[in-house]
């Protein structure tokens, strides 16, 4: 616990947030810019203001503790989750989750949030659009093939149905044009850079830099990974635990999905893809598992070359390990 803190829990629900005093007192403020101004009333040089990431609903009270520098943490809702779980708490109130907020940031001290650029969120907008109307898109489509195969006259359904698979086409079509305009407007070079590696298309590139905050927030790959659900997670305890390692799949999976579908072009024509695959191959393991491998190595080449700022070379070497793109 850091002494120059005095930690403040904020839980959020859509209509209003509850919020435990470093003091453990408790207070309940609409979630609205008339809550946000009566909250920050409160707080003083030493609050830390400490709230789960939960959906839109955060994100007003958030950048209001931002804009007016106010230090705030956003904590992934998992963390929080887990942290109470460890507490071995089962009352389930938003005051109860308020003062568990509090007592986390206390015990972990987490870091400052900082909001992602204007262009980031407006992205995050429009993937989050795309994503929604091609679940509908699968849906439309299973229900034309059912249709088609059931054998009954249903020609006026149909017909409604592929306008609507047309529609959606060209909506989606729309979207990420507009996405890849703002990508190339603000990361025109990265977008480029990250191109220039064998086996990556420009809309994974485009995605990667949109769901990473344009991979300035990572250290290095491991952490990378981590945040995209591509780190193994191994289940294994004395001699009777013997789980099977997978991927976590705790990040974004539209990202994993386009990272794969690079793999296949990656450990064909990037040297140092092939050179892992075939190793993990030639050790009898499953091609499944060499070609996540792969997508591993893809990120680490990704977080290299944007950290460089140096297009993809296969016969790089840099003195820092980190920046070796091989």
């Amino acid at each position: 616990m850091s002494k120059d803190n005095d930690y403040i829990g904020i839980d959020i629900s859509m209509d209003v947030f509850d919020v435990c005093y470093s003091d453990g007192s408790h207070d309940q403020f609409e979630n609205t810019k008339k809550g946000f101004l009566k909250f920050g009333k409160t707080l003083t040089n030493t609050s830390f203001c400490v709230m789960e990431q939960t959906g839109r609903y955060h994100w007003g009270l958030a950048t209001y503790l931002y804009s007016i520098e106010q230090p705030v943490s956003v904590v992934n809702a998992i963390i929080i989750k887990r942290f109470i779980q460890m507490r071995l708490r089962t009352t389930k109130t938003d005051k109860a989750d308020a003062k568990m907020i509090k007592l986390y940031g206390e015990w972990d001290n987490p870091k400052q949030w900082v909001p992602p650029k204007k262009y980031i969120i407006q992205c995050r907008e429009l993937r989050s659009l795309v994503s929604l109307l091609l679940k509908n898109n699968v849906a439309l489509k299973n229900q034309l093939h059912s249709l088609k195969k059931s054998g009954m006259n249903s020609s006026f359904s149909i017909k409604i149905i592929e306008k609507q698979l047309k529609t959606i086409k060209n909506e989606v079509k729309k979207l990420e044009t507009e996405m890849e305009r703002l990508v190339s407007e603000n990361e025109e070079d990265l977008l480029s850079l990250l191109c220039t590696i064998p086996g990556m298309g420009n809309k994974t590139a485009m995605a990667l830099i949109v769901i990473t905050n344009g991979l300035h927030d990572f250290e290095n790959s491991k952490q990378l990974s981590s945040y995209l659900g591509l780190s193994p997670t191994i289940r294994m305890s004395g001699s009777s635990i013997r789980g099977q390692s997978r991927i976590s799949k705790a990040g974004n999976k539209d990202v994993r999905n386009l990272l794969f579908l690079c793999s296949f072009t990656a450990y064909k024509y990037n040297d140092s893809c092939t050179q892992l695959f075939e190793r993990i191959v030639n050790k009898g393991k499953s091609k499944k598992l060499a070609l996540i491998a792969v997508c591993n190595k893809l990120l680490k080449q990704a977080l290299a070359i944007s950290k460089s700022r140096i297009p993809y070379d296969q016969n790089y070497r840099s003195k820092n390990p980190i920046l070796n793109v091989k």
